[in-house]
């Protein structure tokens, strides 16, 4: 266990311990980076391009913005750097009419960044002088959001990406935010579970309200400082994961820019928080030793228990890497009894995949689909040519492979209407054509799922892997 010291130090991250972490870095070996060369190599500048060339038919009911976004340094440094904390660069790309209008990359327009390139910095508050945002980027309330776990503000975007504020949802949000709020469709609201590295004693569960204020902001006590990457609702309650993944004073005096490690000390749980209820009435249940980014969907079933649905690894960042380090388990199902207080753990399919996506309308309730980005043999990495459909109600399984050297990342799927059957819609992504230093926005019908594209849209260089997208209609 933690030591009393080491607790005291970790709610109190002194400038000293600041120097004490730069120093070290700065003795680091400079050598090639894992995340800033080869595929992850970032891009120099910005850049505007209308008029992209489109292969096949873009359907005319896309009618708005695909968002993607992810770590792209300023000023790459091998030493220390680690791939969740580079500066936060957005990709955008317009579709209207058949038509793709353009597409634009910007900087998050950070402190560090301005420092960099020059760039003015986004105007509005920063919370605790952290200002880094990579890791999503989503419409809430008819506005378009930058988000980030554990430290800043979200930021506001214009339609364009040029226009950019640190924004908390119009100043009701007290501490940090979350990469990974989740919107109940039923009710317009979104739940979102936060953490901050300088408060290593508890998690907070922040409710969103249809119209973005924030009208909930629950602390909930926990232990040792847990990096909850992703959460999820079910009709009774907001999912905690409270996982084996902790602050680390040693990685972060050592020099290393993320500073969180495996720790086989810190007890896996989750937490099943009644969604007005309050930190006492969080159900606490032991679950195995594992790790989960992300989540798939979780609802509530008739007998009482709860059905979670992730990509979940046997352990997580064990290892220095400079990025993600723990094999890939594949996709389950945790069955998770309130009232007994167990799991029941069932894998949906064994072969190594991330980035699970719902139809996101049935979030939070049983639902039959979900889609994956498979993962090469290992730890994570992008490198693998496929997508994966799952059904879940028959067992089947769909793949869709974009061929040699081409890698895909997280794809997001779109409803073709607003009343339009569960999985009938398409999926939108962006795929790196490796060999070409390309990039396609590609658009697959959901329904004819190994099919070859209905539409591609190329961008004529390649946009570094990031993190998360999500389509933003107009209107």
């Amino acid at each position: 266990m933690a030591s009393v010291i080491e607790n005291a130090i970790r709610g109190t991250v002194t400038k000293g311990i600041g120097a004490v972490a730069e120093f070290n870095r700065k003795r680091m070996p400079d050598t090639d980076h894992p995340f800033l060369s080869g595929i992850h190599k970032p891009m120099p500048a910005e850049l505007t391009l209308e008029d992209l060339p489109v292969t096949g038919t873009i359907p005319p009911e896309l009618d708005g913005r695909y968002l993607r976004i992810g770590p792209n340094p300023a000023r790459p440094e091998a030493k220390g750097y680690h791939w969740f904390t580079g500066d936060g660069m957005v990709h955008g790309i317009a579709l209207q009419s058949g038509k793709a209008l353009w597409y634009r990359n910007r900087w998050i327009r950070s402190k560090r960044v301005e420092a960099e390139t020059g760039t003015q910095h986004a105007p509005g508050p920063r919370h605790g002088g952290f200002d880094t945002v990579n890791t999503n980027v989503l419409g809430i309330a008819g506005r378009t959001w930058a988000l980030v776990e554990a430290g800043s503000y979200p930021v506001e975007l214009s339609d364009e990406l040029d226009e950019q504020t640190y924004n908390p949802f119009d100043d009701t949000l007290a501490g940090s935010f979350t990469a990974h709020p989740h919107c109940d469709p039923l009710t317009g609201e979104h739940h979102a579970i936060c953490y901050e590295a300088t408060v290593p004693d508890e998690v907070r569960h922040v409710v969103l309200s249809p119209d973005g204020k924030v009208t909930r902001e629950l602390a909930i006590p926990v232990k040792h400082g847990p990096s909850i990457h992703d959460c999820a609702i079910t009709a009774r309650y907001a999912l905690i994961l409270d996982l084996p993944v902790t602050f680390s004073m040693k990685a972060l005096i050592g020099g290393h820019s993320f500073p969180y490690r495996w720790n086989p000390e810190h007890q896996a749980r989750i937490g099943l928080l009644p969604r007005d209820g309050g930190a006492g009435d969080v159900i606490w249940v032991d679950c195995p030793q594992a790790y989960i980014f992300h989540v798939a969907n979780a609802y509530d079933a008739p007998d009482g228990t709860v059905v979670l649905d992730a990509c979940v690894y046997d352990t997580m960042f064990a290892e220095m890497t400079g990025g993600p380090s723990g094999r890939s388990l594949g996709l389950e199902r945790w069955t998770i009894d309130p009232v007994a207080k167990t799991v029941a753990r069932r894998t949906i399919d064994a072969k190594p995949q991330e980035f699970p996506r719902p139809d996101e309308r049935f979030f939070g309730q049983p639902y039959r689909y979900a889609y994956t980005m498979a993962l090469p043999t290992g730890d994570f990495a992008i490198g693998d040519t496929r997508l994966y459909r799952h059904d879940l109600e028959t067992g089947g399984k769909q793949t869709h492979d974009f061929g040699r050297g081409r890698y895909p990342g997280e794809f997001v799927f779109v409803p073709r209407s607003d009343d339009a059957a569960e999985g009938d819609g398409w999926m939108v992504g962006l795929v790196i054509d490796l060999p070409n230093e390309t990039t396609d926005l590609v658009i697959i019908d959901a329904m004819d799922f190994a099919a070859a594209p209905v539409a591609s849209i190329r961008i004529p260089h390649r946009v570094p892997p990031g993190f998360h997208g999500n389509w933003v209609a107009n209107g």
